[in-house]
């Protein structure tokens, strides 16, 4: 056994036997003056969350389950209110886009996209990885960002067997970046992989799950909802900024390439095209299926205001995101693919393989989150943050932003912001400054943790793939997470307010939590 995973099953144990005991002694301990027990139970029960979720001292699905069987046990709401989170609508649009996902990966058309985009992009170093980079960001703002970093790892390592003649434990095996330019071109392009995929997600409501969490804490909290094309607007850009600004940084200083050529990538992308054939009639038919559901979702909010469409539909307000996420995964059961022999563009086979334990932890999130607002734990810990009151928010929101990337460097990035979320609420309302700022900060920071392969999953398929140690992934991470605190911090406090059109320096009136 690796000393790797010795440590990891030794912090596995420490919090399997931690968690209860911070619990049971939470649950012996009076609650602080002026909280309610029930509030207090729920603090408990998120520390017992939160250490094993931190630890995976259980398989972090189960550990979302706590909520049911502990609430009601414990008396802090019925056993219908604790569950109701997991039947959230917003479970319904992440159950949406993970449909139309796998759909695209059972005909390989997220594979022809990849591919077609490298190709267009061109076929020097430079701008070869910067084609995987904008291949890969694109699909992870539609597919899981752990299947976009698996799908593009073999055609990334045969570019670089192709170009270098390295295979990856000789490129794990280099020191540093050196004055190789074909070390620097392995390394920069599997990076590069992996972080594109995590900033590409930012960029839609689906694209990453503490997107979700973030977009359903804020209903549960405080009855607000985020639209599909609202968040958009502020996350396409940052992605796109971000994986410029990293692709510049990489390429021209941390893994400069000199004059350095590639001899038969060209050949090895076309080669990788032909062996897809032509387009076939299923992919073309997931391409207007999937034009129709992100148009529908772009176009949503707007129609919602449109005379002609009120007349035609008077009730049109009640679809949501889910509505049409659902409906494009019905539209892709019942598209057939061979009627004869009950083939359809998407079966239930295909459907069972969507990532379920994301789906779990994400209505886990939430059901901390109403406990918190439910309980008043919410409304405690805001008097609590009382003296942050007159803090300037450019700061604030910098502070949160970097807490959160290099705490997410340690645990998991959708349980990192499903258990800050309802604390940055908190302390927003403390501060007297919208939530928005501190929420969106720390749920899109959340995703730009770079520096170790446990940060985030497609971290962990690139060291997974050997071509990287955890010293190199480091020394480039640790000048990425820097660049993602400054930008992130930049969007939030002074871009967020003219794309949504709100002011994060006032309490809004939705934000005011009951005591």
């Amino acid at each position: 056994m690796s000393a790797q995973a010795e440590e990891s099953g030794s912090g596995k144990r420490i919090g399997f036997f931690l968690g209860p005991i911070v619990f049971i002694l939470m649950m012996f301990i009076p609650a602080p003056e002026g909280m309610k027990i029930e509030a207090w139970r729920v603090a408990a029960v998120t520390a017992l969350m939160a250490i094993w979720w931190i630890t995976e001292a259980i398989p972090i699905p189960a550990t979302s389950l706590l909520p049911i069987a502990l609430f009601p046990l414990l008396g802090i709401m019925k056993s219908s209110a604790s569950t109701a989170p997991y039947a959230n609508h917003l479970i319904y649009l992440f159950m949406g886009g993970f449909f139309l996902a796998v759909t695209m990966e059972r005909w390989s058309l997220h594979r022809r996209v990849a591919l077609l985009t490298i190709r267009a992009i061109g076929t020097s170093p430079g701008r070869m990885i910067m084609g995987f980079m904008v291949a890969t960001g694109f699909l992870s703002m539609w597919v899981s960002n752990t299947a976009t970093a698996m799908m593009m790892v073999p055609i990334g390592l045969a570019v670089i067997q192709q170009a270098t003649g390295f295979d990856s434990d000789t490129l794990r095996a280099c020191p540093s970046s050196g004055n190789s330019p074909e070390y620097n071109f392995g390394k920069c392009l599997m990076l590069g992989i992996a972080y594109a995929a995590s900033m590409g997600g930012v960029a839609t409501i689906i694209g990453t799950p503490p997107n979700t969490v973030m977009a359903g804490m804020m209903e549960k909290m405080f009855g607000v909802q985020i639209g599909f094309g609202q968040w958009m607007l502020f996350g396409v850009p940052l992605s796109i900024i971000m994986i410029a600004t990293s692709w510049f940084i990489m390429t021209k200083f941390l893994f400069p390439m000199g004059d350095m050529r590639i001899a038969g990538g060209e050949k090895i992308i076309s080669d990788e095209v032909k062996k897809l054939g032509p387009m076939t009639s299923e992919e073309k038919k997931i391409v207007v299926v999937g034009c129709f559901v992100a148009t529908f979702w772009l176009a949503r909010g707007f129609m919602a205001d449109m005379p002609f469409v009120i007349d035609i539909m008077p009730h049109f307000k009640y679809i949501g995101d889910a509505t049409i996420g659902i409906l494009g995964s019905l539209i892709l059961f019942a598209i057939p693919v061979n009627f004869k022999k009950g083939e359809f563009l998407l079966d239930w086979k295909t459907a069972v393989k969507i990532p379920w334990d994301v789906i779990l932890l994400f209505g886990g999130g939430l059901a901390i989150a109403n406990g918190f607002a439910k309980t008043g734990l919410a409304a405690y810990i805001a008097s609590q943050l009382g003296g942050l009151e007159g803090t300037s928010i450019l700061v604030f929101v910098g502070a949160v932003v970097l807490i959160t990337i290099f705490l997410t460097e340690i645990t998991s990035n959708t349980a990192t912001a499903t258990l800050l979320v309802p604390i940055m609420g908190s302390a927003a309302i403390a501060m007297g400054v919208n939530p928005y700022a501190t929420i969106v900060g720390a749920c899109v920071a959340a995703s730009f943790a770079f520096m170790l392969p446990v940060a985030t999953p497609p971290n962990a398929v690139i060291f997974g793939s050997g071509c990287v140690s955890i010293k190199q992934m480091a020394k480039t991470g640790v000048w990425l997470n820097i660049i993602g605190t400054i930008l992130i911090t930049v969007f939030v406090v002074y871009l967020l307010p003219i794309l949504w059109g709100v002011d994060l320096n006032v309490v809004p009136d939705w934000a005011v939590i009951p005591k």
